[in-house]
């Protein structure tokens, strides 16, 4: 059963119709947690990732190996959680270029360094083995993963939250000029979203604003002003896949304490196209 959070904040702080905008924007997603006994495992953090026989460690070309991030098994996931193009079996492993052999780091807006983050599909029933990491590299602490299936909201700053709540405008107004319609709901869902957290699917809970942005802005060339309409509309072509928080137990730590987020595009995903998958960091 999907927890609707969102939908209750909106129906009692905002007006009919735009409870009924709001509500339409709302995704479903899969939210990670530690593994208690006698649950199914999921995802995990960090360990020993299998890769495919001939399939070396994933490098980084003249930086060197990729630390393991995370693995997420596809059939244990719950559908009802997942967009219909989310694969419905196989391994994706998340690699990350983290600095531990060279004080070079993976930047959204610099394409030369995309090489850094790495997403692996590995089909059902793919012959695999595991796999050590490279001895330059220290291993994160493996941690296992159950799922819960939640709605997740879109960030405020989004375009098509803007447009649901304010209409055709580009920019929020002043505090001040909030509609007083608005307040209380904006209050709320403050309140409600505090999570980061490890996430499959669904809207991205960001640490410094709206990370579609982020890639929007990389995949233009960083041309265009906030409120620009290319932007925004570049914005809305791209969907999380996964973040991943920083972990004490995992012993990751993603710049100040962040947050890991890949995000693809929903064509790309339906075609498996991982290597297309960008990544953002927040912290």
């Amino acid at each position: 059963m999907i927890d609707e959070r969102y939908a209750r904040l909106a129906a009692e702080h905002l007006p009919g119709d735009l409870a009924e905008r709001w509500t339409a924007l709302l995704r479903p997603c899969i939210r990670l947690r530690r593994t208690a006994d006698g649950e199914q495992t999921v995802a995990a953090l960090g360990g020993s990732p299998e890769l495919p026989a001939g399939v070396g460690w994933p490098q980084w070309p003249g930086h060197g190996p990729l630390s393991f991030v995370a693995s997420v098994r596809c059939a244990a996931l719950p559908r009802e959680g997942l967009t219909e193009r989310f694969p419905q079996d196989g391994t994706l492993l998340f690699f990350l270029f983290d600095g531990q052999v060279d004080d070079v780091f993976v930047s959204a807006d610099d394409p030369e360094t995309w090489a850094g983050a790495q997403v692996l599909y590995v089909p059902e029933n793919t012959p695999v083995f595991p796999a050590e990491a490279p001895p330059a590299l220290d291993a994160f602490s493996r941690v296992e993963l159950s799922a819960d299936t939640e709605q997740s909201a879109p960030d405020l700053w989004l375009p098509q939250v803007r447009q649901a709540l304010l209409g055709d405008t580009r920019h929020w107004p002043h505090p001040r000029e909030t509609p007083a319609e608005l307040k209380s709901f904006l209050r709320a869902f403050g309140r409600l979203r505090t999570r980061i957290g490890h996430q499959i699917g669904g809207h991205a809970v960001p640490v410094q604003g709206p990370v579609e942005y982020d890639i929007a802005n990389a995949a233009l060339g960083g041309t265009h002003a906030w409120g620009a309409e290319p932007l925004d509309q570049e914005a809305e072509r791209w969907i999380l896949l996964a973040q991943f928080d920083s972990d004490a137990d995992a012993k990751t730590v993603w710049g100040d304490e962040g947050t890991l987020y890949w995000l693809i595009r929903p064509e790309d995903l339906a075609t498996r196209r991982f290597d297309r998958a960008r990544l953002t960091a927040q912290g």
